[in-house]
């Protein structure tokens, strides 16, 4: 095991390994900045085109909104 061949062979392989290694996160990287670039790319698409909420969504809102004061009121003991 005292061949110089040897360790030169073991040193090469775990070069090669590790530029694999290496090389395989590198694109892993690449793909997930991609994703996100994509990401975010949609992102800015839909808040360059802000749209309005319809009459009927406004007035479940404040339905909603309306339920959420009385729960709270309740959960204060409060009577209404």
């Amino acid at each position: 095991m005292t061949d110089p061949n040897f360790y030169i062979t073991i040193a090469g392989a775990t070069l090669a390994g590790l530029g694999m290694l290496t090389y395989a996160t590198l694109n892993g990287w690449r793909g997930w900045l991609a994703l996100k670039h994509q990401e975010l790319t949609i992102q800015g698409d839909m808040h360059t085109t802000p749209s309005l909420p319809n009459a009927s969504a406004r007035i479940e809102i404040a339905d909603l909104k309306e339920r959420i004061r009385k729960l709270e009121a309740i959960a204060a003991g409060v009577d209404l």
